[in-house]
């Protein structure tokens, strides 16, 4: 079956299995390997990308599903010479260690900023509960959130 969405701001067209998920596309499909395969049962985060601005887990949504919808993967929000704020405020904190877990972090912090543009220290823990980090122990990446957003805000005043 073919599945036309947009990815990254670009339309795409791809053929896929009935039964194929989202992360595999990505993956094996269309080259994009910022997205992490991890669990495959959408408990760790790793695979996580933005669906119409959602946080969504893509090893357990069918890729049929973002028919016509709006994909955005880690490649789809920065680059090396323009770094997304969650990413350089992830680079300044020290959040980043072996990596792995990082595009399901900075993806989530984005969506929970764009919602939520001053979250408490709270509201970013439960944002970030279902993406598991096994390096930092979380107070950098929380610490980097925290960061994001106070930069995000004195841009926009």
């Amino acid at each position: 079956m073919i599945v036309d969405f947009i990815l990254n701001g670009k339309n795409v067209s791809v053929d896929v299995e009935a039964d194929e998920v989202l992360v595999d596309t990505l993956r094996e499909k269309l080259m994009l390997t910022g997205t992490k395969k991890g669990c495959g049962t959408g408990d760790c985060g790793t695979c996580t990308v933005l669906l119409d601005g959602e946080a969504v887990r893509s090893c357990i949504l069918l890729t049929a599903m973002v028919e016509g919808r709006k994909v955005t993967t880690i490649e789809g929000v920065g680059n090396v010479d323009n770094l997304h704020p969650v990413q350089q405020a992830f680079i300044d904190a020290s959040a980043v260690q072996c990596g792995f877990c990082t595009p399901g972090m900075v993806l989530t912090s984005i969506a929970l900023l764009d919602k939520n543009p001053d979250p408490t220290e709270e509201e970013i823990k439960t944002a970030l509960s279902g993406n598991l980090c096994r390096c930092t122990g979380y107070e950098k990446i929380v610490r980097a959130v925290r960061l994001a957003a106070e930069r995000m805000a004195k841009k926009e005043a």
